[in-house]
């Protein structure tokens, strides 16, 4: 038995899926609800509104209990880079203000805060790991940084960030902390109010197994004043239906940040694929996961590939990536899509993330097709 019901993905039937660090296969469910949606419009167009504002609610209040967060506090936003955007343009920037992030980043993470060079602003590179020790020299290395900017989980490798450590570390500097959640939400159990994150974003795509290009942004209640918003619009204001009101008086929830209409349908979708994560249990999945990804490793070790992931309790992920000798990565990962197996090649790896309901035949299959092709 998996965590997750293996009929909601009919992907399994032609593929062993196990590149969740890329892009999920939606499961029936959040299909349906999509569809559901769109047909509704079709027949009814502005008479689905109100029942379609209320499905939007519940996706948020789901979110919300997946990323231990206040409801409020959750905003929908089209990708992690848009929820990046909000919080590096949002912000009010003086010259010299410093953004610690590591060194080796997402783009996406990375690109918001390098854009700010014509204001000023500062980035330093965390060198040496993603220890909470070297973030916090990287921060006493100059003047305390206005923000530190982190992964939860890096993508090339899957290093989990102890973000309740950093999060002292950022305090103690006076620094607010901004983290891309997206290689750990909805595999990982979250608390990120609990360990003290000021700002949190993920896309649906990956673990979250929702639709491409809808995501939600996390904004402490302390900190949403702290953001102008960029995109205001009929939805952002407290007042947002009564259209005769021109006043700009913003929402006093994140949902300020949301604008105007939002992408019902993918957040109906996403918003399904969150339930179902919730009611299979995350910390169930996570278990799961956890020991798919010990099964890589001791499996790949095995036929003598070099796993290339930190496995230590604490600071593994769902993210396995191994090295294996003969054929270059890319051309083994095309080798592997061709037997039905998907994976990807990142940061000089073969990398391996599977979900709650992949199984153990598929990581035995994965092996042996990786010892055959590179014999």
């Amino acid at each position: 038995m998996t965590p997750l019901p293996r009929d909601q993905f009919p992907a399994v039937n032609r593929w062993a899926y196990l590149n969740h660090a890329g892009i999920c296969p939606l499961p029936t469910s959040s299909v349906e609800a999509m569809h559901r949606q769109a047909v509704e419009v079709s027949l009814d167009g502005e008479f689905t509104y109100a029942a379609h504002s209320a499905a939007i609610e519940r996706a948020r209040a789901s979110a919300a209990t997946l990323m231990g967060v206040p409801s409020r506090d959750v905003a929908f936003v089209k990708n992690t880079s848009t929820g990046l955007g909000f919080v590096a343009n949002g912000l009010d920037w003086s010259p010299g203000d410093r953004v610690v992030i590591p060194d080796f980043e997402f783009p996406s993470t990375l690109y918001p805060w390098l854009a700010l060079a014509d204001r000023g602003v500062v980035v330093d590179r965390v060198r040496g790991g993603l220890t909470t020790e070297a973030f916090a020299e990287a921060i006493a290395a100059g003047p305390p940084p206005k923000l530190v900017v982190t992964s939860w989980v890096q993508f090339g490798h899957g290093r989990q960030v102890d973000l309740a450590a950093l999060s002292r570390v950022c305090r103690d500097a006076g620094a607010l902390f901004c983290v891309d959640v997206i290689q750990g939400l909805g595999v990982i159990p979250a608390r990120l109010e609990e360990w003290g994150v000021d700002f949190a974003m993920a896309d649906g795509h990956k673990w979250l197994l929702g639709p491409q290009g809808c995501g939600v942004l996390y904004v402490r209640e302390s900190c949403l004043d702290l953001l102008r918003p960029l995109e205001p619009g009929w939805n952002s204001v407290v007042h947002r239906e009564d259209w005769d009101n021109l006043d700009y008086v913003p929402d006093d929830s994140a949902r300020r940040l949301e604008g105007g209409m939002p992408n019902v349908a993918g957040i109906v979708a996403l918003g399904t694929s969150i339930d179902l994560l919730l009611s299979a249990g995350i910390e169930e999945i996570w278990s799961h996961v956890d020991g798919l990804c010990e099964r890589v490793r001791d499996g790949f070790a095995e036929i003598g590939a070099t796993v290339l992931s930190e496995r230590a309790i604490g600071h593994r992920s769902g993210i396995v990536s191994v090295r294996v000798g003969g054929l270059p990565i890319p051309l083994l990962a095309e080798r592997l899509k061709a037997r039905g197996i998907a994976c990807s090649a990142r940061s000089g790896g073969l990398r391996i993330s599977p979900h709650g309901y992949n199984t153990e035949d598929e990581i035995d299959r994965l092996i042996v097709a990786v010892r055959e092709i590179s014999a």
